[in-house]
């Protein structure tokens, strides 16, 4: 990976990037509101799941914030890898916060296409309320810690310095 962030940071994109300051603040303020958008939708879920909020059944919650996290992501996924271009030293020479946020971020990614699946395969499970709410409260306190993690660790990065 070192390999390829010093190949990245001497292209030519990545020095113009460097050079329009106003630009990476741009995709950085994009980049925080994207990250907004997806924990308060999965925030949103999470909470259907843990019953606090009943307004609605949990297919027409998902329904409503889905869309909204993966949206979310695209755009995250795109920032994020502008950003990267911008600065890879920062992010792919050895910087063990971007590793781990990578990891979370495909566990989670995993998790919720693992929900959704499972949302549509089996709604009793998630419409009645089982004897067995313990392993639902779990999985969704799980999973919102991991994308509150995830954040974290994004925000983690400026600080991990590689020289």
């Amino acid at each position: 990976m070192q390999a390829l962030a010093q190949w990245l940071g001497s292209t030519q994109i990545s020095h113009s990037i460097q050079r329009a300051i106003w630009f990476i603040a741009l995709l950085q303020a994009v980049h925080i509101l994207a990250i907004a958008m997806v924990l308060s939708s999965v925030a949103m879920v999470e909470l259907r799941i843990l019953g606090i909020t009943r307004s609605q059944t949990m297919t027409d919650t998902a329904r409503r914030f889905m869309p909204w996290i993966w949206t979310g992501l695209v755009v995250l996924a795109l920032t994020g890898a502008v950003l990267i271009v911008a600065e890879p030293k920062r992010t792919l020479d050895n910087n063990l916060a971007f590793d781990i946020k990578m990891l979370m971020l495909a566990t989670a990614i995993a998790v919720t296409l693992g929900f959704q699946a499972s949302l549509s395969r089996n709604l009793a499970l998630w419409e009645k309320r089982p004897r067995n709410r313990k392993l639902l409260s779990a999985f969704a306190v799980f999973t919102l810690l991991l994308w509150c993690a995830i954040a974290f660790a994004g925000r983690w990065i400026a600080y991990v310095r590689v020289d």
